[in-house]
């Protein structure tokens, strides 16, 4: 249930006059300055920006590095090649286990609350409610954690000044990462529960785990009772194997330490009457420092089995912490062309998960399920022109899947604030929310595949093909639901360049030695991920639609869908599909396999309440900062503050509309967050 009663507005009560003008870069006007952008590699370009807006692209988000897509490799991998597949999952070999279409959901660290999900439980951002209904729709529901570094120590308090949802404070910092120590109140509950009442979304919680000898377990006990069963599962430590690092434990804290710390909460839970879900909680979330195995080795998996229902990992392929924090010891900053050719190959995601595979399986023995419950293209950020470009994208599907086959059992891209790269999604500064809408990730199309790819029904299970004589730029999957073969995805890590680098695969179902009949239909229907090259930023499409670019997505996918439908030859038992450089296609082998995932009416919102009502005509910073305006030697004066003018109303001027385009929460206060 919505807990404000005003949540939804008519439109009636929008209507409102205009009494001033907001100009953008006034005295006064903060502007915030982010940081520093990384500066181009050779042959690499940054776009120019207005001077009045380059404060923007100082912001890791609304940078405008453009890396040099890397050359074709030498030799070139076969571009015509077959594939033959077995139409009966009992006759294949490694398959995974049974997959949900929610498999790739999202992290959002709770310092970010407010800017990304809603300012309290009443102003909900109706971009990210888009966004989450886009994935809904076709996965049936949507994965959301809330926590971070952040949630480690943050507190739940009856109230904070001014009537705030979260207050920060940065100034008692004590790590290289500076994650602000949070208070927050059951407002942010009450937003999450909200949501959910609008989109079918499902929550991971962290409960605070910096000082085990004063627990904090309210987040847990508020949670159940204003969220329900919309909650899934609490965290109990984030990335413990880092504490000691981080500062957050004595040198010398181990596997040991953190399996009796994590004891006291479990026995803490026990003897709360106020929280009655048990077997919930995730853990044990390590980066990579320590190994999974090295925590089993303690008993964790054994002595808290009946507590725990979710085995975690959090990793990320590399970091750009010496360029988010040169002062914090972490070296020279890595330059993105540099390490740009390293997401544009099969062998990213396997290599990711390769040091899982000897710990997934106790897990599934176990009854647990396996998450990557963290993740991103690179820690502290992410980076400039590769985390924002389309080869994210082609990394995020390829990784996503290669988890799915790999037994993992769901995967959460991290949200950040403005001062990151990676950020699936991105609400747009302070000052330009009311002229900007949001700027849409490349991995957020990631998800959208692979929610496609899984389908609804819970039963997908993921086959790597090992296509084209496992040739790293031309992977494959294939996608077996209700036993019986459903989908494929194909993708093309290059970028065309004279002509090269497109391939077609010749695929083949049952006939030849797999021991079954002839079963390539007569016809597939092929969806296309695509983009001029792996460097692209924002002409990215998903069966012809798009998200939009920087500053132009409201959450909801425009343009006209083309599904391709392909012609095969079922005398020959083939089916040519040509997938371009870059891309990646998802064929649907039956009409029932697309329409089973094809949203058939999606919800979407629209504009419910303002949250200001003076002040509200504004004009774009970058429109007027090149206009030359008018004359106003024969126009009356007026006044840029409400009520302080007796001048009449400035000739010409028809009263204004305060109706906002897309955003509930018309002012998205969107500070400095940390970065991951």
């Amino acid at each position: 249930m919505l807990k404000s009663p005003f949540f939804l507005l008519s439109l009636a009560g929008l209507w409102s006059y205009a009494q001033a003008v907001t100009v953008y870069g006034q005295q006064g006007m903060t502007m915030p300055t982010g940081a520093a952008s990384t500066a181009a590699a050779p042959g690499a370009t940054e776009s120019t920006t207005p001077s009045s807006l380059s404060w923007i692209t100082n912001l890791a988000a609304y940078n405008n590095l453009t890396l040099v897509p890397p050359a074709l490799p030498s030799p070139m991998p076969n571009t015509n090649f077959g594939i033959t597949l077995r139409n009966n999952a009992a006759n294949v070999n490694g398959l995974s286990v049974a997959q949900k279409a929610n498999f790739l959901g999202f992290s959002i660290e709770m310092s970010v609350v407010q800017q990304v999900i809603g300012k309290n439980s009443s102003f909900i951002q109706i971009p990210f409610l888009n966004l989450l209904a886009t994935i809904a729709d076709r996965a049936g529901s949507v994965v959301v954690r809330v926590g971070g570094n952040t949630q480690e120590t943050a507190t739940l308090v009856d109230s904070l000044p001014n009537n705030e949802m979260i207050a920060k404070d940065k100034e008692n910092a004590s790590n290289p990462t500076d994650t602000p120590i949070l208070d927050f109140t059951a407002e942010m509950l009450y937003l999450l529960a909200n949501v959910s009442s609008l989109v079918n979304a499902k929550w991971y919680l962290g409960i605070p785990f910096n000082d085990t000898t004063n627990l904090r377990l309210e987040i847990a006990e508020a949670a159940e009772a204003i969220l329900g069963d919309n909650v899934i599962a609490f965290q109990v430590g984030n990335e413990p194997d880092l504490y000691a690092d981080h500062l957050h434990r004595d040198p010398g804290y181990n596997q040991t330490s953190y399996f009796n710390e994590f004891g006291i909460v479990v026995q803490a839970i026990q003897n709360d009457p106020k929280i009655t879900s048990r077997g919930n909680l995730v853990a044990p979330s390590v980066q990579g420092t320590w190994s999974l195995d090295s925590v089993y080795a303690t008993g964790f998996l054994t002595t808290y089995g009946d507590s725990i229902s979710i085995v975690s990992v959090e990793h990320y392929p590399d970091n750009n912490c010496a360029a988010a924090f040169p002062d914090a010891g972490f070296g020279d900053p890595k330059n993105p062309q540099d390490v740009f050719a390293n997401y544009l190959n099969h062998g990213s995601g396997q290599g990711l998960v390769s040091p899982y595979l000897s710990s997934i399986p106790a897990a599934i023995e176990a009854g647990k399920q396996y998450m990557m419950f963290e993740t991103n293209t690179a820690s502290c950020g992410g980076f400039p022109g590769i985390s924002d470009s389309f080869a994210s994208a082609l990394w995020g599907v390829d990784y996503g899947l290669q988890m799915a086959y790999s037994n993992f059992t769901g995967a959460l891209l991290h949200v950040g604030g403005q001062d990151v790269s990676y950020n699936p999604f991105t609400p747009p500064p302070t000052n330009l929310s009311s002229v900007k809408q949001w700027t849409i990730g490349p991995t957020f199309y990631s998800s959208i595949v692979i929610a496609e790819a899984l389908g609804k029904t819970n039963t997908s299970r993921v086959l790597d093909l090992f296509a084209n004589e496992a040739n790293t730029y031309t992977p494959g999957y294939a996608i077996y639901e209700n036993d019986a073969l459903a989908r494929l995805v194909l993708i093309n890590f290059m970028s065309e360049q004279n002509g090269q680098g497109a391939y077609t695969a010749t695929i083949s179902v049952g006939g030849g030695d797999t021991g079954e009949a002839n079963a390539t239909p007569a016809q597939v229907k092929v969806k296309y991920l695509a983009a001029p090259t792996v460097a692209e930023k924002n002409n990215i499409t998903w069966a012809n639609q798009t998200l939009g670019g920087r500053f132009e997505g409201d959450g909801r996918l425009s343009g006209t869908e083309v599904i391709q439908t392909i012609a095969c030859d079922t005398n020959a038992n083939t089916c040519q599909i040509p997938v371009p450089a870059p891309g990646i296609a998802l064929v649907f082998l039956s009409s029932g396999a697309q329409s089973a995932i094809d949203p058939s009416a999606s919800q979407t919102f629209a504009t419910t309440a303002v949250t200001k009502t003076a002040n509200t005509v504004t004009v774009d910073a970058s429109v007027l900062a090149t206009s030359n305006g008018q004359s106003g030697s024969d126009r009356q004066l007026s006044s840029t503050s409400k009520g302080s003018s007796s001048a009449g109303r400035t000739a010409g001027v028809a009263p204004g509309l305060t109706l906002l385009a897309m955003v509930i929460a018309s002012a998205s206060v969107l500070t400095a967050a940390m970065r991951r």
